[in-house]
């Protein structure tokens, strides 16, 4: 990935998790793996005797357990006082969450630097995730069985990808799949809730009673920065040791809607795609979080709104823009339309 990143990398770790120098100090061609021996200090409710993917597949992404902290008390402002605070920009993204007439907006400005924020929304108990790594925005339903769980960073990563836990029984989770892959949960799969991905501006136009995530006076965190300066046009991915797609750059932005993707380069010249039941938009005007040093100021990757046709109507349909690296290896059997 190169040196120049990396340090960036560091610096965003250092500023959320307080690592130490030496930690801080590694750089690509040192051994990123972690070390199944030495999780059980730090892990000593999970069970590793129960696993559904291969420990050597899983990496150390720098900080340890809850150094990315989640955020478990989400504060909330209207959007009216948004509008008049100016606190964040027209065409920044945020992820929008609106379930039984509660609409809700969580600015990739701080999810970036917290990764989860353990909510309820509409009633319905949730966590909204991003990985920055893989662009991967996912809502998913907490409940399972009857249990709520809440859930954290473990600080590891599996091909690039946020590994979570929750805090019930410590199981790990794959960010991507919704699916835990250590401990007591695994092989349970989290509902993922339909989400957008849009600019303030039109959640704002679409939501006026809407409401919006603000910072709960964290002044460790510089938000509206990105640590991950340049990332989403750099050559190869960070801390991923798996095979590169084909015909296409690893972090170029594809949609995910399960097995089938589509390229943005296509999505940007199409406008509207049609795939059975599926209707796919894209208009301009977001900026992507991952390119300029604020995230403000990153170039337009435009809005993608996926619905799909029901008996009572359009209805908004679970989707990710990630990255083609990420479609690949975890749905290496997938279609990719570019």
């Amino acid at each position: 990935m190169g040196k120049l990143f990396t340090l960036r990398r560091i610096h965003g770790w250092l500023l959320i998790a307080g690592l130490s120098i030496v930690a801080a100090l590694a750089m690509p061609g040192t051994d990123a793996r972690a070390n199944p021996a030495t999780w059980k200090f730090e892990w000593t409710k999970t069970d590793f005797s129960r696993h559904s993917v291969k420990f050597d597949e899983i990496m150390s992404g720098g900080p340890g357990k809850d150094g990315i902290p989640a955020i478990d008390k989400p504060r909330f402002v209207p959007i009216q006082e948004m509008t008049t605070k100016k606190w964040i920009g027209d065409t920044e993204p945020v992820i929008s969450v609106e379930i039984a007439g509660d609409r809700r907006a969580y600015p990739l400005r701080l999810l970036i630097w917290h990764e989860i924020v353990n909510d309820t929304v509409g009633g319905v108990p949730v966590t909204v995730t991003y990985c920055p790594l893989c662009n991967s925005a996912i809502v998913f339903d907490r409940r399972i069985a009857g249990r709520i769980l809440d859930f954290g960073t473990t600080g590891k990563l599996r091909n690039s990808d946020l590994v979570m836990y929750d805090r019930q029984t410590e199981s790990w989770w794959q960010q991507f799949m919704g699916e835990a892959i250590i401990g007591d949960m695994t092989g349970t799969r989290l509902k993922m809730l339909p989400a957008r991905v849009e600019s303030f501006a039109r959640f704002r136009d679409r939501a006026p009673d809407g409401k919006v995530l603000v910072p709960t006076g964290d002044v460790r965190r510089n938000y509206g920065a990105n640590p991950y300066r340049g990332y989403d046009t750099s050559a190869r991915p960070f801390l991923y040791g798996g095979e590169m797609p084909k015909g296409i750059k690893p972090l170029a932005y594809v949609l995910a809607i399960g097995d089938h993707a589509w390229s943005l380069d296509l999505l940007r010249r199409e406008k509207r795609i049609e795939f059975g039941k599926l209707v796919i938009s894209w208009t301009p005007g977001q900026n992507s979080a991952l390119d300029h040093y604020r995230i403000g100021q990153g170039r337009d990757i435009g809005n993608i709104v996926v619905q799909r046709r029901t008996a009572n109507g359009m209805v908004d349909a679970v989707h990710d823009l990630t990255f083609a690296f990420v479609f690949h290896a975890f749905r290496p059997g997938g279609t990719l339309h570019k």
